[in-house]
């Protein structure tokens, strides 16, 4: 008999993945592909004054992929980036799981500068049996600041 996991267990997963596929470098655990989390009419966008116009909108599996994709390896942008995910709120209403976290991004970029993010997460994640998929994903920027260089020892810890 297989264990049975809770729609709000289900959309936190699918999450979770969502982040460990976005971390520089990838947890050695975080294996599949971005657009397999997605539903076929899926919509990522940014929202409020810092992420409307930085990311837009973009809909579908593939393009959602390689809109994030663009900012990973191989692609130069991040030499090390971590997401923290807050305690949020789920509510399920049938099929559909609503949810709204904070999350805490933590970023190390090719140029050596370095940052903190604080961004709400508003998604719609889609239960069908066993499996749960993003069918709408919105992120605004709550808050940034600049953080101090690495000591050498430090940044090659995180980029190993």
């Amino acid at each position: 008999m297989g264990s049975y996991k809770t729609p709000e267990h289900l959309a936190q997963e699918v999450l979770t993945r969502y982040l460990e596929l976005c971390d520089v470098p990838r947890p050695p655990d975080a294996t599949g592909r971005l657009e397999d989390l997605f539903t076929p009419d899926a919509v990522w966008e940014g929202a409020g004054p810092l992420y409307t116009a930085k990311f837009g909108r973009t809909t579908g599996p593939a393009a959602i992929a390689a809109m994030l994709s663009a900012h990973l390896p191989p692609h130069g942008h991040f030499r090390a980036n971590v997401h923290l995910l807050h305690p949020g709120t789920i509510h399920v209403d049938g099929d559909e799981v609503r949810g709204r976290w904070l999350m805490q991004q933590l970023s190390r970029y090719d140029s050596g500068s370095a940052e903190l993010v604080l961004a709400r997460l508003e998604l719609v994640i889609r239960i069908d049996g066993g499996s749960a998929r993003i069918a709408r994903f919105r992120t605004e920027r709550l808050f940034d600041a600049e953080l101090g260089a690495a000591p050498a020892a430090g940044l090659a810890a995180v980029t190993r």
